[in-house]
């Protein structure tokens, strides 16, 4: 049995009935009142009711203009990463029509969604890369339309570096809302804009709540909570990498798990003591140091097939491998968002500029889903193409399944086709074809 060095606080229960009614109130009042009631719990909320919501050109202009060249030199960088990598993505994914049997040819198709409503948060930290994974990505997949919302960082509007980014990325449409407002707003349509057919993008505990309240108006992309770091790592490791990585995504929140596995006490111990020197100068203490005094954990596994087990069980977000022989954890894991093997690979390159997706499956949810990528923004749909041979083949066992199942009109619908008096010389011909 694997042994807690130390152990986290339960995790509070991310949505109370209150959050859950506050989400549903505002969910309605916009779907009943359109932007009156966008515009009312804006101004509640973010102190933000301008003229338009849509972002002017001009506006978006001005934003370029303040983001320093350096920022644009890597922000395109990580652009260009993504939208080579959901290219690569887009393109394993093949339609095909294969004859299955003679008159019978089955076939798939990916049909990209025809609008999707991307939603970057910007409360403690305004996400410039979400932007870029949020837009880019349905961009690439073939969506005709991506409408673009984030809250405003201050009585100016959005953070200027985050507008760009949205605008860099592709986004067609560009507004300045945030929470449930914006999620809504996007669903039902805002301004004199078309509702959108799918909603994505990170935010808080209100913001997830939403996507999972709209979910069936809308599609959506997955319920994220906290976000969430493990290393695995044996005697190989650097305790001060290893605690650098922790700390590097317990900043996102005070709630965020950040987990440690490891065969090591040694190891276990020292990244202990090197998390405490990192946090004497971390620049994110304030916020990192909470998430790794209440929900920091270290476990101290017997053997890697325990580490293994371990990892399975907890499904994290972003799962590090630093061990002396990675490939071995590789062919064995089966329950993680997205995967770091050596000790090089590190959570901050996903979530800025190495190109995967940074929407991923938290709180066990890599159980049963993977993130967020190009394949969420297509439809995989089937055609079937069928002859009078393929009917003569098919046509009798349909029948009688439908008939066991007591479903009387499929039968029918099925044994027609073997009549040829229902059919005339033009549809023969056609099948010839």
């Amino acid at each position: 049995m694997p042994t807690y060095l130390k152990e986290p606080k339960r995790q509070p229960q991310a949505v109370t009935d209150e959050i859950r009614t506050t989400v549903s109130t505002i969910i309605s009042e916009v779907a009943r009142e359109g932007m009156t009631a966008v515009r009312r719990y804006s101004e509640r909320f973010d102190d933000w009711s301008p003229p338009t919501f849509r972002v002017p050109a001009e506006v978006i202009a001005a934003a370029a203009d303040r983001v320093s060249d350096e920022v644009e030199s890597s922000a395109r960088f990580s652009l260009h990463q993504i939208r080579n990598f959901a290219r690569l993505q887009r393109e394993s994914l093949v339609d095909f029509e294969v004859e299955t049997m003679p008159g019978v040819v089955l076939g798939q198709k990916h049909i990209p969604v025809q609008s999707v409503g991307a939603y970057s948060p910007g409360g403690l930290y305004p996400l410039i890369a979400s932007a870029f994974m949020t837009i880019a990505t349905p961009k690439t997949a073939g969506v005709p339309r991506v409408a673009a919302a984030a809250p405003p960082r201050d009585a100016g509007g959005m953070h200027p570096p985050q507008l760009w980014a949205m605008a860099e990325a592709g986004a067609d449409e560009i507004f300045c809302v945030g929470g449930v407002q914006a999620l809504a707003g996007l669903a039902f349509g805002l301004e004199d804009s078309d509702p959108v057919d799918m909603v994505v993008g990170a935010g808080n505990v209100y913001v997830a709540e939403a996507k999972r309240q709209l979910f069936g108006t809308v599609g959506i992309d997955l319920l994220a909570g906290p976000t969430e770091v493990m290393v695995i790592a044996d005697d190989f490791a650097d305790p001060s990498v290893v605690a650098a990585d922790l700390l590097g995504q317990a900043e996102h929140g005070p709630t965020s798990p950040a987990i440690l596995a490891t065969t090591s006490e040694d190891l276990a111990r020292s990244t202990a003591r090197e998390v405490e020197r990192w946090l004497e100068t971390w620049p994110t203490a304030a916020v990192a140091g909470v998430a790794w005094r209440d929900f920091g954990t270290i476990i101290l596994c017997e053997n890697d097939d325990e580490m293994v087990t371990v990892a399975d069980e907890i499904a994290p977000e972003h799962l590090e491998i630093q061990t002396a022989d990675p490939e071995w954890f590789v062919e064995r894991l089966r329950n993680y968002g997205t995967l770091f093997i050596g000790a090089h690979a590190t959570v901050t390159y996903s979530d800025k500029a190495i190109g995967t997706n940074h929407v991923l499956p938290t709180e066990q949810a890599a159980r049963y889903t993977g993130g967020l990528w190009v394949g969420k923004f297509l439809k995989t749909v089937t055609t079937q193409r069928v002859t009078a041979q393929g009917s003569a083949a098919v046509a009798e066992p349909a029948a009688v399944v439908a008939d066991a199942e007591l479903m009387y009109g499929h039968a029918i619908s099925a044994r027609l086709r073997l009549n040829p008096e229902y059919f005339p010389d033009s549809l023969a011909a056609q099948d010839d074809r």
